[in-house]
């Protein structure tokens, strides 16, 4: 592992080592050290495992939690039950991995003949344990600073990702997501930390704006706001810079820097491109889907049942959007795939005929 690869990974995860050893080693699996000597990555999975729990627990006691100031006693918004499925959802593997992924890190896995052949680094496990072992060395080089470790979790993390469905203003998933199949790869992140004062000028610039002197000496300015993000969306060509109070909310703040420029200068996903496969199976939740990414309000249904000559129940089910002036209509002796099939054509009506500029 390089210099220049060394400081990719510390960029992205948003800590600098004090031992740069510890972090190659994180990365190094049992397999090349059987084959060449030296220490692997195992123990600091044990290791991180345990630490990431510590920063969890830690992250969810302050979303949800509180001392209660009149009888100092302790409060949670939230039920023992309600804050370990939340835990779960953060720990679990399928997470882990996810985030290995979208931080680009598994490339720089040492591994050994028999692992490289076997592609190990494709799999879920892999990617899991390599997030843990690198999060048992900031831990080890940290000294348990639980501060620092939170701090870290958040950044390689994007916990609000996991613990929330709704997605539509959770900016650093959607440039994830418009990086990736846009552009081919992942955003790049460089966080450091400073008094914000200044940004790239001698004006300081939040969101692109300059602030006004009189503003600068707001003590939010000048206190609060203790990182800056400089994210790069693959060859795109421009850099978004972002502030907040920790490394998580800078880079949330570029993200929505953004993804407002992306929409401005028409480079967002169309329509098209948020349901790649329209079907009949599926159109009323690809419908709100789209409803809910604020393409359009939600759409609203009408039922209206009649019998046959035989007295079987015959039901007509019309799928309508208050922005467009077409309805569709459907007709079926079940009331479920009535809706179907007039949801499946006012989806495909909204494809064809949307206008993006409006």
């Amino acid at each position: 592992m390089n210099e220049s690869q060394k400081a990719f990974i510390q960029e992205q995860i948003g800590y600098r080592f004090k031992n740069p050893y510890l972090l190659e080693q994180a990365f190094t699996r049992r397999s090349y050290s059987e084959e060449n000597g030296g220490e692997n990555n195992e123990v600091l999975e044990f290791i991180g495992d345990k630490a990431l729990d510590l920063a969890v627990v830690r992250y969810l006691t302050e979303e949800y939690c509180f001392m209660n100031g009149e009888k100092s006693q302790f409060k949670s918004n939230l039920n023992e039950s309600d804050l370990t499925e939340l835990k779960r959802r953060l720990v679990e593997r399928s997470a882990l991995a996810d985030r290995i992924d979208w931080l680009d890190l598994s490339v720089y896995l040492i591994m050994g003949e028999g692992d490289r052949k076997n592609r190990v680094d494709e799999k879920e496990s892999v990617r899991e344990d390599l997030f843990e072992a690198i999060f048992g060395a900031v831990a080890l080089d940290c000294n348990w600073d639980s501060a620092k470790l939170l701090e870290v979790f958040q950044t390689m993390h994007e916990p609000e990702s996991y613990l929330f469905d709704d997605d539509r203003e959770n900016f650093v998933s959607l440039i994830q997501k418009w990086t990736l199949q846009k552009q081919g790869a992942v955003p790049y992140f460089y966080y450091d930390r400073e008094t914000a004062r200044y940004g790239y000028s001698n004006k300081l610039r939040v969101n692109g704006r300059v602030i006004s002197c009189k503003e600068a000496r707001d003590p939010y300015w000048v206190n609060a706001q203790q990182y800056y993000c400089l994210m790069k969306l693959g060859d795109l060509g421009t850099f978004f810079l972002g502030y907040g109070k920790s490394k998580s909310g800078a880079r949330k703040s570029a993200c929505k820097t953004a993804y407002e420029y992306l929409k401005k200068n028409h480079l967002w996903f169309s329509i098209k491109d948020e349901i790649e496969e329209p079907s009949e199976l599926m159109a009323i939740n690809q419908l709100e889907i789209l409803a809910r990414r604020d393409y359009f309000d939600l759409p609203e249904y009408k039922y209206t049942e009649t019998h046959d000559k035989d007295g079987n129940p015959e039901w007509t089910v019309t799928c309508s959007i208050n922005d467009f002036d077409d309805d569709f209509s459907s007709k079926s002796n079940s009331k479920k795939a009535a809706k179907k099939k007039a949801a499946f054509k006012m989806l495909i009506y909204i494809l064809e005929n949307y206008d993006e500029e409006e």
